[in-house]
Parts: C-alpha cells; structure tokens; sequence
C-alpha cells in the first residue's frame, strides 16, 4: 500500500457521472423559488452587504431556531430559504449581481456543501467570505471553525467589519460530467455502510457527537462479528491513477476516509496529526487487529505498527482519480458508484467568531 500514498491518486471508468441527488431542504412538489423577506433598511447598518441563505428544513430550524428565524438577520440584509437547487443557484446569482460581500449559510454540513459548489458559477473567483450558522444534523465545518451554536447573522457582520477570518480548503470531487462538488468529510467504502447507521442514529434522536459515536461503534462491531465473506469486511476493489504520471493500482480497501478539516467531532483524530490540504486514511481489507487498531487511529496515532497492520495515512495528498465501485459520501450525502477525480481546492474564507 505504500504506493497509495505515495501517488494518492483517483481513477475513472464506464463515464460515470457525478448524480446530485435533491438538496436536503428541497420536496419534490415544491417549484424553484426563492422566499424573500423584505427587510426595511436601518440607519447605522454596517457598510458590508450581507446575504443569507437559510435551509428551512434543517434540524435546529424545523424545531424553531432558540435564536431566531434565519440566522438572526438584522435589517437591511438579503434573505433567502431556497427549496430547490434552481432556486439556490437563482438566489447565488441575485447575491453577486447585488454585490454581497458576505454569504451566511444557516443550515449544517450539507447545506454548506450544496452552497459551495453552487457559488462560483455566480462569483467566479470573486467568491466572498462566507460565515456558518450551525442548524443541522452534523455541523463538522462549524465546529472545526470554532462557532458557537447560538451565533447569528449579525454576529458573522461584526466578524466580518473585525476582520476574523481563517481559510479552508474544500474537499473537490469532479465526476465525468464536469460536475464538481465542493465539501469537507470524503469517504468510500466502510464510510459508506456506517453513515447509513449514521442516518439510523438519527431516526432515532441521536445527533453531532452522539450519533458520530454510535455509527463508529456499530461500524465496529458489524465489522468484528461479520463472516469472511461478509461486506463489511471483504471491503471493494478501488482502482487509483496518479494524475500527474497516469501510474495505476488497485487496492482492496475497508476504508477510504479523507478530510481537509482540521478538528472532527468529538475529538476523534482518524486522519492522524492535522496538516494542510487533504489528509487522507486507508485501510486495507479485510482489517487486521480491529480491536487493537480502531482505538489507536481514533486517538490520532498513525505510522509503526498500524502502517505494517494496513493502516495507512497521508496527508497533504496530491490531484488522483478514484474509481468506486459502491459509491461514497461527501459531508452525509451518499453518491452513485463511477470514477471521480478528488483533490484539495483553493482555499475559501470563513468568518470566526
């Protein structure tokens, strides 16, 4: 497995294309508009212009925001709660023609990807800084940029006018088509069978940190207790290429996991120490001494032992190509098997508290 990580690359095949499946806040009989809500202009109004982009069906806001209706916004501020990706796409290109200088997404990690790969058809390089209200099931980004769960769009303003910024690199992920997604947490493989438990956790009540724990030790265990022939354990067929040599290889992995987030929830470490660009975990299949090993990555170990078991990391990876026969998952959203090129992008500016 060394190779992996020396090329970190991603393969393509059969032009797969990248599928979108809906928006989490769109309904299939709801048409592309955008909900306005005229806000009179106030005297002393900071001089940024700021718009709003509120997911009506996350999970803090279908239960009533404690802070208040999209993310607190204060006149003067555009406001938007698009239910389609029509309408996302519609509202993005009204904010860069209006010349919004800061974009509050109030949703969670899937609502964050959907705006994100939408902006630069509207703002081009030009992207503006962008500020996260966490009102979701998981809100990774928010927790890794340090935001409280009770922030609003105002308090992104004053942010914003006291210059508190930082950067990150999103996580890119292109299929045949030309598509590209843009998000934060990547998987492949075992990911892909433990965010369903994931979604299960949530069915159930269980959110954030909670629902992260459960689906990592039912993963665990459905992996322990399973037959050789089981899937969990046989793992799949992953074929990578180097995009810069074309060098190809084919590994059988457990698990793919890559991430350009500094700080997962519940302080768990499986990507190893926190570097710049896309850090990347993984295991080969079936795994070796699970019960040894999972503790040990979960506290952030990595190398040694656990590198000679099948436990491989690598930070910083490189522009590759994957092909995926099962598919993966960016920031809780399942996509289609295929090929799929994978690399760190430019760097995008998020307002902290």
């Amino acid at each position: 497995m060394t190779s992996f990580f020396k090329t970190a690359a991603l393969a393509r095949t059969n032009g797969a294309a990248l599928v979108h499946p809906p928006l989490p806040f769109a309904r299939a009989d709801e048409g592309a508009q955008v909900v306005r809500f005229p806000i009179a202009p106030r005297r002393g109004l900071d001089a940024a212009r700021v718009g709003v982009i509120s997911n009506p069906r996350s999970r803090r806001n279908q239960q009533g925001n404690p802070v208040h209706r999209c993310a607190g916004a204060t006149p003067g501020m555009l406001v938007t709660e698009p239910t389609t990706k029509e309408a996302l796409t519609e509202a993005l290109a009204d904010f860069a023609a209006r010349g919004v200088e800061l974009v509050v997404v109030d949703g969670g990690d899937g609502t964050v990807r959907d705006v994100l790969s939408a902006a630069p058809a509207a703002f081009g390089a030009a992207m503006p800084p962008i500020a996260v209200i966490p009102s979701g099931k998981t809100n990774a980004l928010a927790l890794d940029l340090g935001i409280p769960w009770d922030w609003s769009a105002s308090d992104a303003q004053a942010a914003l006018a006291a210059g508190r910024l930082e950067t990150r690199q999103p996580v890119e992920i292109t299929g045949e088509n030309g598509t590209t997604l843009r998000g934060f947490l990547f998987g492949a493989s075992a990911f892909v069978r433990a965010t369903d438990l994931a979604q299960r956790t949530h069915d159930i009540g269980a959110f954030g940190g909670v629902a992260v724990g459960l689906s990592v030790l039912g993963a665990v265990l459905q992996t322990m207790f399973a037959g050789a022939g089981n899937a969990w354990r046989a793992g799949e067929r992953v074929r990578i290429t180097d995009m810069a040599d074309a060098t190809t290889r084919e590994h059988d992995l457990y698990l793919l996991l890559g991430s350009t987030l500094r700080r997962l929830p519940i302080g768990l470490k499986p990507l190893g120490r926190p570097g710049e660009g896309l850090n990347i975990l993984a295991v080969e299949a079936p795994p070796r001494l699970l019960p040894l090993a999972v503790p040990a990555i979960l506290a952030g170990r990595e190398g040694g032992w656990l590198a000679r078991a099948g436990y491989h990391h690598r930070h910083d990876a490189p522009h590759s190509r994957l092909t995926l026969p099962g598919g993966f998952v960016l920031d809780g959203e399942s996509y289609a098997g295929g090929v799929y090129e994978v690399r760190a992008g430019e760097p995008i500016t998020f307002v902290t508290p």
